[in-house]
């Protein structure tokens, strides 16, 4: 009986012998070259270890950048996230303390006419004005204090203009923090202070010149 299959009839069975030591001799039979129920040949089927291995390094390396710039694009977010976040709640805090300064402007006037002195009014306006310092509202535009054109808008200007401060302050100005919600609204006048003095310029030397000619 051959091992291999051809001239094989129909009827025929081939049988291949895989015992590893051979019943008559009793020597250990050489590998088969073919190696497993497939007869892939062992050559083909060994791995080249040192290619894998830098076939997993390269593919660790790119997925390893892949996620630091997933964690860094992340991390970004955030930040824009909550600098928006911050962005917008002191845009609302400051579109309702902005309603709310005709509400001081009343105030103001009634404490000039006395109204403030004592009652009820006087409780309700200092309980708003505590709340509203709480959150960072602060006024500014004093009288004496020296004009700033950022903070100040002057409606009238008596002198010189060479030490220009506040003389009357006809509405104040508030600040959220260090944002200026309303310019205080004044009219300016010089300071105290003395006025620059002109600088002197040096006379021209004058050559006196002897007119007599001798004849």
């Amino acid at each position: 009986m051959s091992d291999g299959a051809e001239g094989l009839g129909p009827d025929e069975v081939n049988f291949v012998d895989k015992r590893r030591i051979d019943p008559q001799t009793g020597e250990v039979r050489e590998p088969s070259p073919v190696d497993g129920e497939l007869g892939a040949p062992v050559d083909e089927i060994q791995l080249d270890t040192a290619g894998l291995a830098s076939d997993i390094g390269n593919q660790l390396a790119e997925r390893t950048a892949d996620l630091q710039r997933l964690t860094a694009e992340y991390a970004n977010y955030r930040k824009r996230v909550e600098r928006d976040r911050v962005v917008v709640i002191e845009n609302a805090k400051a579109s309702v303390v902005t309603e709310l300064l005709g509400v001081l402007d009343d105030l103001d006037r009634a404490k000039a006419h006395g109204d403030l002195a004592t009652g009820p009014l006087k409780s309700v306006a200092d309980k708003l004005v505590s709340a509203l310092t709480k959150q960072g509202v602060t006024p500014f535009g004093e009288e004496g204090d020296r004009f700033d054109p950022t903070l100040h808008e002057a409606v009238q200007h008596e002198g010189e203009g060479h030490d220009p401060v506040i003389g009357t302050v006809l509405r104040k100005g508030y600040r959220l923090g260090e944002r200026v919600l309303r310019h205080a609204l004044v009219a300016v006048t010089d300071g105290v202070g003395p006025a620059p003095q002109p600088v002197d310029t040096p006379a021209a030397d004058v050559v006196d010149v002897d007119t007599d000619v001798e004849r």
